[in-house]
């Protein structure tokens, strides 16, 4: 079969494709938002603003109905009803970390496959994420309901809190499989050259939540499970949209007749790079069951709903700059695969830049306004005092998470899934699961929030060196040769 050689005048741009009928498809492909030339020629400050702003607007979005849900529970239900709440965070990690084994792992393939040219092989990728993902929940969400009880007793709740965390859960269930093919296959959407579209189908899904959670919540008096079923609702209409795109002629990389039987090959390089994500949120699930845990035994119920308040905080500034990340893993991994490091070392310093600034003005605010923070969620003068004296403590470094985050997104972003797993694990396991351990003994609930900035701090040098030492390597790549606009047989 010949190869047809398409140029584009434009961009100077040389495709090489096996096909015909491909020749009207790539017409398709230079339409709009999904202008793959634009990843190895346009400004890459640009390009990281045109793929993190709608990425950013969509995660935070996402954690802002998150946070409406916990205001309206805690309003409403009460102080409980967030500790209950809190302890369902490992379970929802545990779902999480499945779902980002495959959605992050073939999202970072699909960038450096289209930055490769080799089309064929991103649908490959998508048709097994799309087998992976649905093999994955029936599994899990058969064990998690036939052992939730037991699950959230060994994640931390009490007899208070229980049976807002059974609620809860119990409801969510069935959503948890659309939460995983939404979020999933929304990052293979924004890999594969569409991150307006992205952030859209993040909205809508936000959007509808954020409209239905007080109904169910407050008007209906569903208390708790009424935030499940907001969710429920949402993430199966979230997960049509973005399904929907992958079906549609014209698409970059779409849904394809033969590629949805798994292949070992496309299996192992999804999961290798989709390992270091995953194992984060494992990871934190442990973490919260040991900080569940020790909060109980130090501080009681008031100082679970504390962490709740928290990790819902912290997780606005984290969903910044996850969003960030998520527009800088597109240019980044595109222009591995094209070998261009000069493109790929200034988008990962513009993208910790930003992150910094994101993650230090968060933490300036807990710090010097943690009650004020307190009163979103909760009219509890108790929980509000609580929260007063932790915040400050737990935040105290978190200026440099965001290096974290971004520096881990650059080694999955470039297929360095071993790195990018043990950068991932230096904070939440190498270095906090051991000073939760050893701290509250003796430093009783203090030592509980300490051990949060402490892990920071030795976690930051640790990728600080990891980085450096990586971005040399990057330096000594060879720019890739000019396409040659001589076609020959293939």
């Amino acid at each position: 079969m010949n190869a047809i050689c398409l140029v584009d005048i434009t961009d100077i741009h040389i495709t090489m494709l096996r096909h015909p009928r491909e020749m009207s498809k790539f017409a398709r492909m230079k339409q709009g938002n999904n202008d793959l030339t634009s990843l190895a020629h346009a400004p890459v400050g640009r390009l990281l603003w045109q793929y993190s702003l709608p990425a950013v607007t969509g995660m935070l979005v996402m954690a802002l109905y998150n946070v409406i849900d916990r205001v309206f529970i805690g309003r409403v239900v009460g102080p409980d009803a967030i500790a209950g709440l809190a302890i369902t965070f490992p379970v929802m990690n545990l779902s999480a970390a499945l779902g980002v084994l495959v959605g992050a792992g073939a999202a970072a393939r699909t960038s450096i496959l289209l930055g490769a040219g080799r089309v064929d092989r991103a649908r490959q990728v998508l048709g097994n994420s799309l087998t992976l993902l649905l093999i994955n929940a029936s599994v899990y969400l058969t064990l998690f309901a036939i052992f939730l009880d037991d699950l959230l007793r060994a994640f931390g709740a009490s007899d208070a809190t229980l049976p807002y965390a059974r609620d809860f859960m119990s409801t969510l269930l069935p959503g948890m499989l659309m939460m995983n093919l939404s979020f999933s296959f929304n990052n293979i959407m924004r890999a594969s050259g569409y991150p307006v579209k992205a952030m859209l189908a993040m909205m809508l899904g936000a959007g509808l939540n954020a409209l239905l959670a007080p109904i169910f919540i407050y008007l209906l008096d569903w208390g708790i499970r009424g935030a499940a079923v907001a969710t429920d609702i949402s993430m199966t209409v979230s997960a049509a949209w973005v399904l929907s795109h992958f079906m549609r002629p014209g698409v970059n990389v779409g849904f394809t007749r033969g590629t949805y039987r798994l292949q070992w090959s496309v299996v192992r390089s999804v999961i290798a790079i989709g390992a270091a994500p995953a194992l984060v949120n494992a990871a934190s699930c442990m973490i919260n069951v040991i900080i569940n845990r020790s909060l109980y035994s130090y501080g009681g119920d008031s100082a679970v709903a504390a962490a709740g308040v928290f990790v819902t905080f912290s997780s606005l500034l984290v969903a910044i700059v996850l969003g960030i990340c998520q527009g800088m893993q597109p240019v980044v991994g595109y222009n591995y695969g094209a070998g261009r490091p000069d493109r790929l070392r200034r988008t990962f310093f513009l993208a910790a830049a930003a992150s910094t600034v994101i993650c230090t003005t968060g933490a300036a605010i807990a710090i010097l306004s943690p009650q004020s923070i307190a009163r979103m969620f909760t009219t509890d003068s108790a929980l509000i005092a609580e929260v007063g004296g932790a915040l400050p403590r737990a935040m105290s470094a978190f200026m440099f998470v965001g290096v974290q985050i971004v520096s881990t997104t650059l080694f999955q972003s470039i297929g360095k899934a071993g790195k990018s797993i043990v950068l991932s694990l230096t904070r939440q396991v190498l270095f906090l699961i051991p000073l939760l351990l050893f701290l509250p003994p003796v430093m009783g609930l203090e030592g509980v929030w300490l051990s949060f900035p402490a892990s920071d701090l030795l976690a930051t040098v640790v990728t600080v060196a990891m980085v450096v030492w990586q971005l040399r390597v990057i330096a000594r790549m060879r720019p890739a040769a000019p396409p040659s606009t001589t076609c020959s047989p293939a």
